[in-house]
């Protein structure tokens, strides 16, 4: 299930890492039918909200969907740009110059009016604002100058975005961020706590009240229980209307009822508890057996958009106490791009596709989804890694590791090979995945120790500590690659396997910026000032040569996407870009 009203929402490539926790009682779902509503859409979620700051969101799992648009928002078949809140919008002819036009009497779900002044503060005051940490940024930033766009209030309805040079995604990143109200957060966006940060950093956290986070979306939040639900109500503000000038959406609530482990959610979805259900390949061959008794329809969207890779932490940096973020010894193995290569080698994501995935997907080669036509496929000329442990073995040998006459695998110091692989717990397909790549380095003599970490406590790891060797993880995706641009940047947010210094960090000592890795930036920034598609082609297609030819991350399986929807819900029209929900506005209950 994706919620997609905002632009970016499926998108900004948030730390998706997609994983799950561990179990939760059944319990936790009664409360959802024994309170039943007829109106009333309950969905799953194995994480709870880590915040209800939208900008500060760092977690793939939050109800900022339901809950805020853009300008613009973006069609879930088509990928298409549709008018959101602006009803209208020019392009100037050199394509500098943005002028959206809001519709008419909008409202923020406590009723107070919504003008161009919340565009330019959620911009101005937030968005580009250096001391709040926000990925964000790292996709608006324009051409070689770095330089954020300027806004400019023409009237309470017209504002106008502006750019120093071509900037080709720049009416999508415009107008696809949630709008802020500004009467809300105008003190803690302005003013600062004694350490001098932002009070908006400590703004909206989960302790707030959920009646007080005013948005202007479908829908407004009425309650939170933690470990347990969020449920929505719908936004009697919300601007959209059917043909019959009916107020939308028609669904009265949403609960979003918090299932960590992906198990207990397929026995709740069985039993009624649940509206929908995101079909894992192992369960798909019951639940498409079941489709007519169990009265729900199994969506199949073609591949995913997203990735799912093993990464490597190349990070030469070192901690306040002076302690590298990485042993040494496994530092050098990791930034030995033979070693790379020869862990690629050596994973048979083949079997991985058949076994885990039931054959449903294919093995991924690209950060960039074959959907998108800045996709450089193997027949084009990409680099790809079929298993071959022997090359493995080779490419090894070649780096200086040598075999003991037990069999396992040496370093030229005569250290042992032996490292942790990091997931998020709960999810069944993420940890088989880990049991496999353990056993297939494994054949290698290498030594895998798999740590599984709740979902908040492994992004928190991965993003804070930076102290960790290497993660099986994932990024949901877009067809649009600068969309993914805070993952390739050398400063950005989501640059994981060389994690620089944040907003509000001071310096990291020793950390160090490769030469492969500035050009994929550079590669990112020069292909958003290309207007021509094919010259656009040919430079994404270099990234993905370079990343491909390095493997800071191992792509792993593009699964099929499906997902099981009970038919009393009319109107789905599901895809693998939008999912079940992204037209969730004129969606019904026909009950």
């Amino acid at each position: 299930m994706k919620i997609f009203p905002i632009l970016l929402s499926k998108r900004r490539w948030l730390a998706v890492l997609l994983a799950t926790i561990a179990a939760v009682s059944v319990s936790a779902c009664s409360m959802a039918r024994s309170t039943n509503l007829a109106n009333r859409l309950v969905v799953p979620t194995p994480s709870g909200p880590a915040t209800f700051n939208y900008p500060l969101n760092q977690s793939a799992y939050s109800v900022f969907g339901y809950m805020y648009e853009g300008l613009l928002n973006e069609n879930g078949l088509t990928s298409k740009l549709e008018p959101g809140l602006a009803e209208s919008w020019e392009v100037s002819k050199d394509g500098k110059k943005i002028v959206f036009t809001l519709r008419e009497g909008l409202k923020w779900s406590d009723g107070e009016p919504m003008t161009t002044d919340d565009i330019i503060f959620s911009y101005e005051k937030i968005y580009f604002n250096e001391k709040i940490p926000s990925g964000l940024k790292d996709t608006l930033r324009v051409g070689t100058s770095r330089q954020l766009p300027k806004l400019k209030k023409i009237d309470s309805r017209r504002v106008e975005f502006s750019v120093p040079e071509p900037f080709a995604p720049f009416i999508r990143f415009a107008g696809g961020i949630p709008i802020l109200p500004a009467h809300i957060l105008q003190e803690a966006a302005t003013q600062t706590e004694a350490d001098g940060k932002p009070k908006f950093l400590s703004a909206w956290g989960t302790d707030t009240d959920p009646k007080k986070i005013v948005g202007n979306g479908q829908y407004r939040m009425l309650s939170y229980t933690p470990n347990q639900r969020v449920v929505l109500e719908r936004n009697p503000y919300f601007w959209r209307k059917d043909a019959q000038g009916n107020s939308q959406p028609f669904i009265q609530q949403i609960v979003w009822q918090i299932i960590e482990n992906t198990d207990t959610q397929l026995l709740n979805f069985r039993s009624g508890d649940l509206d929908t259900l995101d079909v894992q390949p192992e369960v798909f061959p019951l639940l498409k057996r079941e489709e007519k008794r169990g009265k729900y329809t199994v969506f199949n969207g073609g591949p995913d958009t997203g990735s799912v890779f093993m990464c490597f932490n190349l990070n030469k940096g070192r901690n306040a106490q002076d302690q590298p973020f990485v042993d040494p010894v496994k530092s050098r193995w990791f930034l030995s791009k033979e070693f790379r290569q020869a862990i690629a080698y050596g994973i048979n994501r083949e079997a991985m596709t058949n076994n885990i995935y039931r054959g449903l997907g294919a093995p991924l080669h690209s950060p960039i989804p074959a959907q998108s036509p800045f996709y450089l496929s193997p027949e084009q000329g990409l680099k790809t890694y079929s298993y071959d442990p022997q090359k493995s073995k080779e490419l090894l040998l070649s780096a200086g590791f040598k075999y003991n006459s037990n069999g396992e695998l040496l370093d030229a110091e005569g250290n042992k090979v032996r490292f942790t692989l990091l997931m998020a717990a709960g999810k069944k397909v993420r940890e088989q995945m880990g049991t496999q790549i353990k056993q297939d380095l494994g054949k290698l003599g290498m030594e895998i120790d798999t740590q599984f970490l709740s979902f908040n406590t492994y992004v928190e790891k991965l993003r804070l500590t930076k102290n960790w060797d290497t993660y099986l993880g994932g990024f949901t995706g877009g067809l649009e690659p600068h969309s993914g641009y805070n993952i390739w940047s050398v400063k950005g947010t989501l640059h994981s396997f060389n994690q620089g210094p944040q907003a509000g960090e001071p310096p990291i000592k020793g950390w160090k910026v490769y030469d492969w890795e500035q050009k994929i930036d550079d590669l990112y920034v020069k292909a958003s000032q290309e207007l021509d598609e094919a010259k656009r082609k040919e430079l994404y297609g270099e990234t993905q040569q370079i990343i491909a030819e390095q493997v800071p991350f191992i792509y792993m399986v593009n699964p099929l996407t499906f997902e099981a929807v009970r038919d009393r819900i009319s109107g789905i029209r599901y895809s693998a870009i939008g999912g079940s929900f992204w037209n969730l506005y004129e969606l019904k209950i026909t009950e």
